[in-house]
């Protein structure tokens, strides 16, 4: 049976409460849709997240989520990351990360942004969301890395709980170790649950050199087993 699908209002530190039983048993969204940049305009920027399990490549979609996508890369820019932790990860549900040292300590943060959950983006398996607490509003540093494809965290009206989780980036290449990371032992830390036994640190966060071709969404399996695909979001 599935547990209460309910964020607490301690989402952005750590703390999120929902059920994920049946999470990931169904098939993989199949819809596709383009996040190329117009004609003229630059690549759709990629980010690498160097961590202590492997290496993991971002792509944001600046078009799709100016705010989200602004967000994240003011932080990468800043160094805002390196040395944070991994500190939440649900197997067949999501990778959490973003305001954490290793000793499970917030670092301050900036103020927190609009929900833009409204996209259309969908969070489909290897997607990149802002976390949040239970204020649709409240999304800051921390973000998560879905696992499985998690119908129940998108946007489903402008109400308290109908907002979800804006989805504005997506894993272009390590998706193994975003599901290494995902399958790592875990136990609590203080009021924090689900929190790796060793800590899983980000290393380095950067921008890489911008590409020459347009930005694309990835089409083909991702993970060892190569069982759950994300084939596009959805706009």
């Amino acid at each position: 049976m599935a547990r209460a699908s309910l964020f607490s209002t301690a989402l952005l530190v750590g703390a999120l409460m929902l059920g994920i039983s049946g999470c990931g048993a169904s098939e993989p969204g199949k819809q596709t849709v383009s996040t190329n940049p117009a004609a003229g305009q630059p690549a759709n920027p990629r980010v690498l997240i160097e961590t202590s399990k492997g290496n993991i490549t971002v792509e944001v979609f600046p078009g799709q989520a100016p705010q989200s996508a602004g967000n994240f890369l003011n932080y990468v820019k800043t160094g805002f990351y390196d040395g944070l932790v991994f500190h939440r990860v649900i197997p067949n549900f999501m990778i959490q990360g973003g305001g954490m040292t290793p000793d499970m300590q917030e670092k301050p943060k900036n103020a927190p942004i609009q929900n833009e959950a409204d996209n259309g983006l969908k969070n489909l398996r290897g997607t990149l969301a802002m976390a949040r607490t239970g204020e649709p509003h409240s999304a800051s540093s921390q973000f998560f890395i879905n696992v499985a494809d998690n119908a129940f965290l998108n946007h489903r009206g402008k109400s308290f709980e109908g907002w979800g989780y804006a989805v504005f980036g997506q894993v272009v290449d390590g998706m193994d170790v975003v599901d290494a990371i995902a399958a790592v032992p875990r136990g609590n830390r203080g009021p924090h649950g689900d929190v790796p036994i060793e800590p899983v640190v980000m290393l380095h966060v950067s921008v890489l050199p911008q590409p020459s071709g347009p930005g694309s969404v990835r089409t083909e399996p991702f993970g060892a087993a190569q069982d759950r695909p994300v084939e596009g979001l959805k706009q």
